[in-house]
């Protein structure tokens, strides 16, 4: 069994990526979860997609529209500062910034790629 050792870590120790246009992101990977500190500007769009991962969208700021499901079971969410959207395992789901938004996402399991990995610049 390995023993994780606590710590602190710095969002402004992370390096940022940018998996997409319009997208700059910061991660922490750990052993059961990982946390994506994300800035979308305006007009960001993440096509759907699914992924294993359970995820919580907590928006910091800004607003974010959801499409959740495909076909004719779709649900559009709208989202804004304070709210947390929950996306469970294997459901499909698209994004769109309505304007520039802060997110923290967090995923478990934790996973190298995620819906704008998939979809990349």
């Amino acid at each position: 069994m390995t023993t994780m050792q606590a710590k602190v870590i710095r969002w402004d120790d992370c390096t940022v990526d940018h998996p997409m246009a319009k997208i700059a992101r910061r991660r922490i990977i750990g052993e059961q979860m990982m946390i994506s500190h994300v800035t979308l500007d305006a007009g960001f769009v993440v096509p759907s997609h699914a992924h294993e991962n359970e995820q919580f969208a907590v928006l910091l700021s800004g607003v974010m529209r959801f499409t959740i499901g495909e076909g004719n079971d779709v649900t559009v969410l709208d989202a804004v500062g304070g709210d947390i959207v929950h996306l469970p395992s294997n459901v499909p789901h698209a994004a769109e910034a309505i304007e520039t938004t802060v997110i923290l996402d967090l995923f478990s399991p934790p996973s190298e790629a995620t819906g704008v990995d998939a979809h990349g610049a």
